[in-house]
């Protein structure tokens, strides 16, 4: 049986709950979905347990604290055995706070943040000094528009 089929309508209604605002105490989602705060407790362990939620996550505005400089970084690499590799490499730079493997021009997609333009252009040839990058393309976020992932847990919950 696969996760999904483990996975009921109160769950979906918990999830949906939690993605709109994963602060919401387990007692007022309890009374909105009429069963007991510890069917809440239960329910969100099991999900825990099951590698379904994986913690809960503040949204921070990174230019209140200096880093108002957003990119994407494709990397290039010279062999695509080395992805594990690069992206050791990558995780410990804490500029670097997101890191796909993709398929396609870029064996390695990431987000960047920094503080401004010289710090971002520091950052890119740092990138590119790492054993088996072979060239990096960069490009700025001017504006974030979409960071939510309500409308699909919605979806996912309204039609199913």
């Amino acid at each position: 049986m696969s996760l999904q089929q483990k996975i009921d309508e109160v769950d979906k209604r918990i999830l949906l709950f939690l993605t709109k605002d994963a602060r919401k105490p387990f007692t007022e989602i309890a009374k909105d979905l009429d069963v007991s705060p510890g069917t809440i407790h239960v329910r969100v362990r099991k999900m825990e347990q099951q590698g379904l939620i994986r913690g809960a996550s503040l949204h921070i505005d990174y230019s209140k604290l200096g880093y108002s400089f957003d990119a994407y970084v494709g990397i290039k690499l010279s062999r695509s055995i080395l992805a594990p590799q690069v992206i050791n490499e990558l995780k410990s730079i804490p500029e670097v706070v997101m890191a796909h493997l993709a398929t396609g021009k870029y064996g390695i997609f990431c987000k960047v943040r920094c503080a401004d333009a010289t710090h971002g252009k520091e950052l890119i040839l740092k990138l590119n000094n790492i054993d088996g990058v072979v060239d990096t393309e960069t490009m700025l976020s001017l504006e974030e528009c979409i960071n939510s992932h309500k409308l699909l847990m919605e979806n996912i919950v309204n039609n199913s």
